[in-house]
């Protein structure tokens, strides 16, 4: 399934994209039982697809069982067209965001590093999340604005000391991320405030789409490619990870416990524009597409 979440009026909904259609979630997920985790309190999700992912696997399997009743009906053309919505992140405001640092070996590579045995994290704060079609803000004080076309995580359940051999069970879907970085703020004054660099509003475009686990058989073999302009910058493939998804959450969850809606961003291919020579900086007019093999592709701009 693709699961996004899109503005209808003043308020956020979530869908499922049908062919060209999107699929009202509204009333199926208003309609859900939360369940109650027996290991802690978890607050309660707000928004539609929060709330969604906290039903697990059964309200998947619900919308799933929507869809396949939609097609039987035919009654595809009563739901609004794709192109009709405004579409958000599919996930509009994570609770957190954990960034992999240095996880393709090219990319560690052109940063003068080896390759390494431990990942190295930092987080991207929830505000800078922004959707499809986005135009991001370059900050008067950024010159150095780089892009990160990035293989976004979402996990689907509460996860803590996950072992390796079932951390995909505890993942809802996949979609694309662009970690866009201030790379002044990164490299350039000490101490580093690498956290800073990623977490300027805008600085997360996710999207299009939460594509599930089912649409996604083995999210080490996709293709990832960015565009700036339309001229080729970022080529890999996500069986070059150096620490694949199921060793990241199997690390994560040791010392902090993914929720449902929480995002895993696993790290860039080599080509960011810091190490190019000369460096290639983002700059307003922009125009920068992500695109992910069995995801889909992201696009938005610099403002």
């Amino acid at each position: 399934m693709k699961l996004v979440s899109f503005r209808a009026g003043d308020e956020v909904h979530a869908g499922a994209v049908i062919q060209d259609r999107v699929m009202d979630l509204t009333r199926l997920i208003t309609a859900l039982p939360m369940p109650v985790w027996p290991a802690q309190a978890l607050p309660s999700p707000s928004g539609q697809m929060l709330r969604l992912l906290h039903a697990g696997a059964e309200g998947l399997a619900q919308v799933a069982r929507r869809i396949e009743s939609t097609l039987r009906a035919g009654s595809l053309a009563q739901h609004p067209r794709l192109d009709s919505v405004r579409l958000l992140a599919p996930v509009p405001r994570p609770g957190k965001i954990i960034g992999v640092g240095r996880n393709y070996a090219e990319h560690a590579k052109e940063v003068g590093t080896t390759a390494l045995e431990q990942p190295r994290l930092f987080t991207k704060v929830p505000s800078s999340v922004v959707g499809p079609g986005s135009i991001v803000k370059r900050p008067a004080a950024v010159t150095k604005m780089d892009f990160e076309a990035e293989l976004a995580v979402v996990i689907g359940a509460v996860a803590s000391n996950v072992e390796r051999a079932r951390a995909l069970d505890f993942v809802a879907g996949y979609t694309a991320l662009n970690d866009v970085s201030a790379r002044e703020f990164q490299f350039d004054v000490s101490p580093p405030q690498t956290s800073l660099a990623k977490s300027m509003d805008g600085f997360c475009p996710m999207g299009p789409w939460l594509a599930t686990r089912d649409e996604v058989p083995d999210p080490q073999a996709l293709e990832i490619a960015c565009d700036v302009n339309g001229q080729p910058m970022q080529r890999g493939r996500t069986s070059d990870m150096i620490l694949p998804v199921d060793r990241l959450i199997e690390y994560i969850s040791r010392f902090m416990t993914l929720e449902p809606g929480d995002v895993i961003a696993t790290g860039t291919p080599a080509g960011v524009g810091a190490f190019r020579k000369p460096p290639v900086w983002l700059a307003p007019g922009d125009r920068i597409r992500i695109e992910i093999s069995c995801i889909g592709v992201l696009e938005h701009s610099i403002g």
